[in-house]
């Protein structure tokens, strides 16, 4: 049984009312440059920013390891007031004012209370620290890693940013294509429906004709869904939120470099030179902590100043010497330090194996996927081409009624995943070319 008429009109309607409402949204789309896309990236993404966060926390770490070789000094005022006998004697020693009445047992066991205030400068000056150079240079190397993983991070979003790009391209040539059969569903349903009152056609036909339509607006309105999402990626990647919808000004075309099909993994690439720097640094935290072993050589040094007022000079006095200490033994802290640093090292130095030689895999598969998508690029554009040729030659036998609907369907619909195969297909051999020279890099 039929549906009421209103019911279809009311259907046509809110279809038409979508679409329209879409179209509108897109009339407003903010048009971006590849350029001008990659140049937001590279100054406002979370992620870089993130990066260069690491590399200031890395230099902290560097800084921290100068008082290997700087002083430290401490300046403090310290005041008491006591009855204590020793503590009494020892003031009035410092103070320079003890007198011979002093030393009168009756005063030396029961003194007067006295007030007194040490005003002191304390210097401490490392001399020999072995395991606190390799702690020095471990820093170093980390600081190198973090900034040589940085300039990678940079050539991956590159990557990203190109993707991104290519494929707010590819869903505008997403939304043409589907434009167009939208157009030519519409011709031929008007067509087919002219056809149905002159009794040329059956409803069925009529009906087929309007799902097709149906379905070519419904893939439509899907297709400029997609805008919306990868333009939020897109303005994620540049550093904000927003809800601008943006228009690709650069057009999707096959970009060929015969010279990638020669690429080579190269070792000097920067995060395989962040990974030997990692090594390098857990190499330096070994020996730090084989070195521990070793005793350490400290000079220190205090000039104080006494008196029995707050800040006085009455007396002054100076002590210079030197420490040589050597932990022997701390129950096998020590030990367990150096068997996880040297665990640490061991493992760093298989992952880099094991990372190098899946970039090796990586960039191998992506040459290969080149190859295929140059060869599948030929052969969508072909197909695309005989596809619209049949549709051409089948309308014109439909309209004079020598086609079926479902065959003139059939070849809407096949012309249309040619277009759309065509596209994907330039994608991917665009992308394959930019990954070749993202891990040959």
């Amino acid at each position: 049984m039929d549906k009421p008429l209103y019911h279809k009109n009311t259907s046509l309607f809110f279809s038409f009312l979508l679409l329209f409402v879409s179209i509108l949204s897109f009339g407003q789309s903010t048009p971006l440059t590849y350029d001008d896309f990659k140049i937001a990236v590279t100054s406002n993404n979370y992620t870089l920013k993130i990066s260069e966060i690491d590399i200031e926390v890395a230099n902290a770490d560097v800084i921290q390891s100068n008082a290997l070789f700087l002083p430290n000094i401490t300046l403090s005022t310290t005041g008491i007031t006591t009855t204590n006998p020793m503590m009494a004697f020892g003031a009035k020693l410092n103070q320079e004012i003890l007198t011979q009445n002093d030393f009168n047992p009756t005063i030396l066991n029961d003194p007067a209370r006295i007030d007194h205030f040490t005003t002191k400068i304390e210097v401490q000056q490392p001399l020999v620290n072995i395991d606190g150079l390799y702690k020095r240079k471990a820093a170093k190397a980390t600081v190198q890693a973090y900034q040589l993983q940085a300039s990678r991070t940079k050539e991956q979003l590159e990557l990203q940013t190109y993707k991104a790009y290519m494929q707010l391209q590819l869903a505008y040539k997403t939304i043409e294509v589907f434009e167009k059969s939208l157009k030519t569903a519409q011709e031929n349903t008007l067509l087919a429906t002219n056809s149905y009152k002159q009794g040329l056609l059956q409803k069925s036909d009529v009906l087929a004709v309007e799902v097709r339509l149906g379905a070519v607006k419904n893939s439509l309105l899907l297709a400029k869904s997609n805008i919306h999402h990868i333009s939020e990626n897109i303005s994620l990647l540049m550093g904000k939120v927003s809800n601008t919808v943006y228009l690709p000004i650069d057009k999707l075309t096959p970009i060929e470099n015969n010279d990638l099909y020669t690429s080579s993994f190269q070792e000097n690439r920067s995060d395989i030179q962040a990974l030997k720097k990692t090594n390098e640094a857990y190499l330096h935290s070994y020996k730090a902590n084989k070195m521990s072993y070793l005793p350490r050589l400290n000079a220190f040094g205090s000039y104080e100043l006494h008196d029995g007022n707050f800040l006085g000079t009455n007396a002054k006095g100076y002590l210079v010497g030197a420490q040589l200490s050597w932990n022997v033994f701390n129950g096998n802290k020590r030990l367990g330090k150096i068997k996880k640093s040297k665990a640490a090292l061991d493992k760093s130095l298989l992952q880099y194996e094991h990372y190098k030689a899946q970039s090796k895999v990586a960039l191998k598969q992506s040459i290969r996927n080149l190859k295929d998508a140059e060869n599948q690029l030929h052969l969508t554009k072909l197909a695309m081409k005989q596809a619209e040729e049949a549709l051409r030659i089948r309308l014109n036998r439909y309209k004079q009624g020598l086609e079926k609907t479902t065959d003139l369907l059939f070849s809407e619909t096949q012309y249309a995943q040619k277009q759309l195969e065509y596209y994907q297909t330039i994608f991917n051999f665009n992308y394959s070319q930019a990954t070749i020279h993202f891990l040959s890099k």
